[in-house]
Order: C-alpha cells, then sequence, then structure tokens
C-alpha cells in the first residue's frame, strides 16, 4: 500500500541521497543506539521459514487512503488490491485513485508462491513507466511520458530483498506474537533515486482491539515498523485468527499521519443467498402476465397550508419506466439490514448483490393514461415499483380588499373581501407494490397508484 505516497516517498529518498554526510551521520548513531537491532535480531528475506504464504489468499480488496492529523480525517483517495495465484506465481496488481479523479497509478509486482522472490514488476505513473525482470542482474526499462524516450536498466543491488509492492503483505504471513522482532531488506527503485535497499525493523508486536464499523470488535496485533534510513513509523492492525491487514498507518511530517483504513469488500451481512440462475427464469420462462396502471391518487402529493387538493388522477406520463423483479428472502432481508442501518446512522447501507440486475425486468408506460404490460412471468410473488414527477393543484382564497361602511354619524363597520384561485406544483410519486401470481397463466390487473 506504499504506493499511494510515491511523491512523498520519492523527495525523501532524494534528500536522503543528496546529503552524504548527514547520512554516514545516522548511520552511526543507529549503530551506537541500537546495536542489536542491527545485529542480533533475525532478518527476513525471500524463503525465510517464517514466511507463511498462505495467509496472502487471492482476492480484490479495497483501501481508503486519509490524511489525519489530530481529529481531522482528510479522505485522499483509493487503493485497490487484486491478487492472483496462477502457475506457482502472486502476482499483486494495484490501482491508486486519487480522489480528485486524476491520473490513477498502477502497479503489477509478480512474486515466487512460496518464497516471495521477486520475478518482475510494472509500473504505469502520471510521469512515466517501469518495468523490470528480476534475477542476479535485473534488467528493464524505464519510460518518460515527458520526453517520449526511453531508459535501458541494468540493476545490481547487493544482497535479498523483498520488493516494497509486497512489504505490507510479506508483515501477514509471519508468526506474530508478542515481542517477536525482526528486520527485512526492501528493494525499491525510481529514476530519481535509482536502485534502493534498505531495512525496515519490526520493533514492537502487541496485542489490540480493532473496531470495524461494520463487522464490530476484533482481536488483532498492532505491528510498529521502523523505516530506518528516514525513520518514519509504520503501524499495522493485523487480524489475529486470518491475517487480514485492516490498517496500517505511516508517520509524516508535523504531526500528520497517512492512515489506511480496509473497506471489507468481503462484508456481507445478508444470509440468504441470491439465485441469479432461479430470478432469471422466473420472468423468462412462465406464461403468466401482469398489466397495470400507474398513477398518483387525487389527494397525493404535498399538503399545503392544509388545502384541499382538487386534481384528479395523475397518470404516469408515456414512456415512464416500470420496474419488477421476484420478492425474494434475500430481498426482504435486504431491505430489513438496510432498515437497521439507516436508523443507526452509523455504517453506509449494504449494496444489493452484483447479480442483482438478473432479477428486473423492465417495461415502460405505452399511452397517457398510465398502462404497462410484463409477460412471460412464472408463478410467484413480484415487486413492481415506479417513480415519476406529477403535476398537482389546489384552490384557495385570499382577501382581496374590504368594504367600509358609513352614515350620519361616520363610520360604522366594515366587511372583509376574499378571491380565490387555483395554485399547481410538481411532485415525485414513488410506488412500490407486492403481486402474488398464483398459477401458471394467469393475467392479473394492479393499480400503481399513490
Amino acid at each position: 500500500m506504499r504506493v499511494n505516497i510515491l511523491d512523498r516517498f520519492l523527495l525523501v529518498k532524494e534528500a536522503f541521497l543528496k546529503n552524504k554526510t548527514a547520512r554516514s551521520k545516522k548511520v552511526f548513531y543507529v549503530v551506537i543506539l541500537f546495536p542489536f537491532i542491527a545485529f542480533s535480531q533475525k532478518t527476513i528475506v525471500p524463503g525465510s521459514k517464517d514466511i507463511n504464504t498462505k495467509y496472502i489468499k487471492a482476492e480484490k480488496s479495497l483501501y481508503t487512503v486519509y490524511y489525519v492529523k489530530d481529529t481531522s480525517w482528510r479522505k485522499m483517495g483509493t487503493l485497490r488490491y487484486d491478487i492472483v495465484s496462477a502457475n506457482n506465481q502472486l502476482t499483486l496488481s494495484n490501482v491508486y485513485t486519487p480522489k480528485d479523479k486524476g491520473s490513477n497509478t498502477t502497479r503489477i509486482s509478480v512474486v515466487d508462491a512460496q518464497t516471495l522472490k521477486p520475478i518482475s514488476y510494472d509500473f504505469d505513473g502520471k510521469d512515466g513507466k517501469i518495468n523490470l525482470n528480476f534475477g542476479q542482474l535485473t534488467t528493464g526499462t524505464s519510460y518518460s511520458k515527458k520526453t517520449k524516450k526511453d531508459k535501458k536498466l541494468k540493476l545490481n543491488p547487493k544482497g535479498e530483498y523483498i520488493d516494497y509492492n509486497w512489504s505490507d503483505h510479506l508483515i501477514t504471513t509471519l508468526p506474530l506474537d508478542v515481542g517477536y522482532k525482526a528486520r527485512f531488506p526492501q528493494f525499491y527503485y525510481s529514476d530519481e533515486t535509482g536502485a534502493l535497499v534498505e531495512d525496515y525493523t519490526i520493533t514492537q508486536v502487541k496485542s489490540f482491539i480493532y473496531n470495524s464499523p461494520r463487522t464490530g470488535k476484533h482481536d488483532t496485533w498492532l505491528v510498529t515498523v521502523l523505516e530506518e534510513s528516514t525513520k518514519a513509523t509504520y503501524n499495522y492492525i493485523i487480524d489475529k485468527k486470518d491475517h487480514r491487514l485492516w490498517q496500517r498507518e505511516m508517520s509524516m511530517a508535523k504531526g500528520m499521519w497517512e492512515i489506511t483504513v480496509n473497506e471489507e469488500l468481503d462484508y456481507q451481512p445478508i444470509k440468504n443467498k441470491f439465485n441469479k440462475e432461479e430470478v432469471a427464469r422466473q420472468i423468462s420462462k412462465g406464461n403468466s402476465v401482469i398489466i397495470g396502471t400507474a398513477y398518483a391518487r387525487s389527494d397525493a402529493g404535498k399538503k399545503l397550508g392544509g388545502l384541499v387538493n382538487t386534481s384528479k388522477k395523475q397518470f404516469a406520463p408515456k414512456g415512464t419506466e416500470i420496474t419488477l423483479f421476484p420478492n425474494s428472502a434475500y430481498y426482504e432481508e435486504w431491505v430489513e439490514v438496510n432498515k437497521k442501518i439507516r436508523k443507526q446512522k452509523k455504517m453506509p447501507e449494504v449494496p444489493l448483490d452484483p447479480d442483482f440486475g438478473y432479477s428486473i425486468k423492465r417495461v415502460k408506460v405505452y399511452d397517457d393514461e398510465g398502462h404497462f404490460e410484463f409477460a412471460d412471468l412464472m408463478p410467484g410473488t413480484y415487486v413492481v415499483m415506479a417513480s415519476f414527477d406529477f403535476s398537482n393543484s389546489y384552490n384557495y382564497s385570499y382577501v382581496s380588499g374590504y368594504t367600509n361602511y358609513y352614515n350620519y354619524w361616520g363610520y360604522t363597520g366594515s366587511t372583509t373581501n376574499y378571491g380565490t384561485a387555483r395554485q399547481s406544483y410538481i411532485d415525485k410519486a414513488n410506488i412500490e407494490k407486492r403481486v402474488t401470481i398464483d398459477k401458471d397463466g394467469e393475467k392479473k390487473e394492479v393499480n400503481l397508484k399513490e
């Protein structure tokens, strides 16, 4: 998930490389104050016995990226992961999309499925492209979108390392426990910094309770990692049971943190399953029909000042779309779950199953009196829905003036004069009705009225 901070990463690396003297002092400082970090901790490289790749699942996931300072959370964008397992290789594809819908940044990294040894890497960003093939000599090309030129690459990074695209996933594969410590070298390349292999140290692991807005409390490990060259701190929240990465925090300048949150794409609180084959058959393989009329009743719409609405039926205009789909235990549960969510106002509503579209049948009102027809339906209960604008009107009275009365001695009183008028307004009808067909071949007539 480090891809979304590429610009910051490059600035830090460039400043770091330009200041050789400062770098030497920092390295000396680390050696003096942290000798055991440098010499006594285990080092995790591809193929290490601590790596258990069963925790890396072939799946899609979504993370939201925030910049956080104090209590202010500012959304920066989203990060989508897609991990594919094939031919004893793991392919990690990630796409970072900024909140302003700017240029996406795409990275694809391929590693050995058992050891996480790097095989290849492809990058496509706003300013250029990079592709690398790892081996004893790492080769590839770098293409600048500004100059339209390719540059051949021949890199010879020393020792063994983890491709930085996999570093966060690497941590989820480790045998985490209280007191666990280790370090791992990470490879990174850009045209600005060249090839870098730098050490990251797991300095602390402790128990933590993570509270998901969707699925509640989870027992997790809170893993703190130090980026030795820049002294940046990373906190990883990793599930104790399935090693899911729930959240990652990265320290930035001036008290700012970047926090990346798992959006739980696999979250599905609906227990009943949606059967797309069954519903598709139900709306196309029968001999029954539903015919109907869609309209707003004369007393539908706004109640303005308690005045009586005098309009007649307002039919759905010709061309209005009418929607039908089979009712099911899945849909009824979906309605109830989202009703509770709206009431609590603590989390987003649950979307319909991605295949729900297979159950939907649409027709249009074919005349000026709101008539519609559905055919080829099997027996069962259906939900029929319509939404349309309509014009309504009402009569009201108003004071038009006063009549004053006088006699020989002066003013004796007055009466109020009233006028009448008619006012129109536009309103919207949203209609939902359940219709049951009891036997095949039945013709059901319904009124969709609000």
